[in-house]
């Protein structure tokens, strides 16, 4: 995607409304285009395959194919040249947002945010950051990681295949709490170069596919600390 080229968004949603909505509202940017929408997750699968989106809007209750398998699908491991899937959900709906991460959703949206949040989650999501919003993601990962019975056989804390460095440790931290690379690099006085290279360093360590899988092994471990 060239700098001048919008962000070609695909919805999918199975309620008319709200795809109606996040269209009126994304193509009312500059910068943004709606390629796509699809009413359940089959076809959403086979219009990001076609179109190869640059981010996938994906609810996650839908008929036929529901989001999390579709997420997998288009974003899980072992997926060549995967999709950058952002999962549409609602608070309650906390006890899927653990399976999403591990599918490979690269962010979380509530659908009451509003249509500020909207922009900023696609604009997110297709520069590569994974954190949507800082009190949104630090909201749903607390509660994400707070012992629940629904969670307890998936929520194993994986082990780091070398331990953290001091610095590594104090970057997972801050992005955990939903500080962009940007405000982390001010906040440890380091460059942002410095900052990308330690979350390569940790990615790799964790074997996490993503930013905020990170984000969410350090709540898990208790290395987000108990406030932002």
């Amino acid at each position: 995607m060239t700098p001048s080229a919008p962000i070609r968004v695909l919805i999918a949603d199975d309620q008319d409304m709200v795809r109606t909505g996040f269209r009126f509202f994304l193509d009312a940017q500059p910068d943004i285009t709606v390629v796509a929408e699809a009413g359940d997750g089959e076809s959403a699968v086979a219009l990001a395959r076609e179109l190869r989106p640059d981010v996938c809007l994906m609810d996650i209750r839908m008929p036929k194919l529901d989001g999390l398998q579709a997420t997998r699908i288009l974003a899980g491991p072992g997926v060549p040249d995967p999709l950058r899937v952002v999962v549409v959900t609602t608070f309650d709906l906390d006890e899927y947002v653990y399976g999403a991460l591990r599918g490979g959703a690269c962010g979380f949206l509530l659908k009451d945010s509003g249509p500020a949040l909207l922009v900023e989650a696609v604009r997110a999501a297709a520069a590569g950051d994974s954190l949507v919003s800082p009190a949104v993601t630090v909201r749903l990962l607390k509660h994400l990681t707070a012992p629940q019975p629904s969670l307890s056989a998936t929520s194993a804390v994986r082990q780091p295949r070398e331990p953290l460095t001091a610095r590594e440790a104090d970057v997972v931290r801050l992005a955990a709490l939903g500080r962009t690379n940007a405000e982390i690099a001010a906040e440890l006085f380091v460059s942002l170069s410095t900052v990308k290279t330690h979350l390569a360093a940790v990615q790799l360590k964790l074997d996490a596919r993503n930013r905020v899988e990170i984000a969410a092994w350090a709540w898990q471990t208790g290395l987000a600390g108990g406030s932002a």
